[in-house]
């Protein structure tokens, strides 16, 4: 069973192609598949298959760690548009994709850069039904309140600014619960933002169904919207531990994400774990 994993700004997943799994994918396999000392270790998995739609180049599934499946990845996607490309599944330089959370369309623009048509933004979604149409709130955790922008980019985002120390900020101890908050029914990825100049803030990323991570392209992109709404210009340049990564948010919250994505190393799973994971 061939696979390969790759990464972008240190946010790594491993790739599959649906036809040459000998199984279904289901969470428990995931998770063994990511785990870090039993398994390939990955923050999660990409599964590529054949879309039904016509003009679509492939429809792409995105999973967490926890087996859990994700409506978008902006780093993942990255990583997916590359290997298409790469691996022959189109010659072209912009395509469309098929995901859980609707069409993205990718533009590559270099051996290893693509810039992706994430869609347009919105403020009020399901995903936070007491919200109003500006996305905004508030919420108490251990005696501090946080303001927060709810962005839906594909998937659900909680971005808060921070105007202390944001390299000093606990983010496991506020990421958790904010996460799994009742004001989001659907848990919700949280990013913690500073604006560094009119055009420029730094991140730190509290993934859904993953933890903190070096990076999130779709964190990012919220994080960069809620920033705009707060006076930035566009486009923001995102600093992440792992890299930085541009957003370009258009007046009616249409985004652009241009960042990097490579492979790491490409192998076949042994006989052995293959029948361990068909008889999960």
């Amino acid at each position: 069973m061939r696979f390969e994993k790759w990464q972008a700004l240190g946010n790594d997943y491993v790739i599959l192609e649906e036809g040459e799994l000998p199984f279904d994918l289901t969470p428990e396999r995931i998770r063994r598949l990511c785990a870090p000392h039993t398994g390939v270790g990955s923050d999660g998995i990409l599964l590529i298959s054949r879309s039904e739609r016509r003009g679509f180049v492939a429809r792409l599934g995105i999973f967490n760690p926890d087996g859990s499946e994700a409506e978008l990845s902006g780093n993942g996607a990255r990583e997916a548009i590359l290997y298409l490309r790469r691996n022959g599944w189109t010659g072209n330089d912009a395509f469309s994709i098929e995901t859980a959370a609707g069409e993205i369309r990718p533009r590559i623009t270099g051996p290893a850069t693509c810039t992706v048509d994430m869609g347009r933004a919105r403020l009020r979604s399901q995903d936070f039904p007491s919200g109003g149409h500006d996305g905004t709130g508030t919420l108490s955790l251990e005696g501090r309140e946080f303001r927060f922008q709810h962005v839906m980019v594909g998937n659900p985002q909680c971005a808060i600014e921070v105007e202390d120390d944001l390299h000093r900020l606990d983010i496991e101890r506020y990421g958790a619960p904010i996460e799994r908050h009742e004001l989001f029914p659907n848990r919700t990825n949280v990013s913690f933002w500073r604006r560094d100049s009119d055009g420029e803030i730094t991140v730190r990323i509290y993934e859904r169904g993953v933890g903190e991570t070096l990076s999130s392209g779709t964190g990012a992109t919220g994080a960069a919207i809620a920033a705009v709404l707060r006076g930035c210009d566009s486009p923001v340049t995102v600093h992440l531990d792992g890299g930085d990564l541009e957003v370009e948010v258009g007046e009616d919250l249409h985004v652009n994400l241009t960042g990097w994505a490579v492979p790491v190393y490409h192998g076949t799973l042994s006989e052995e774990l293959v029948k361990e994971l068909d008889e999960t």
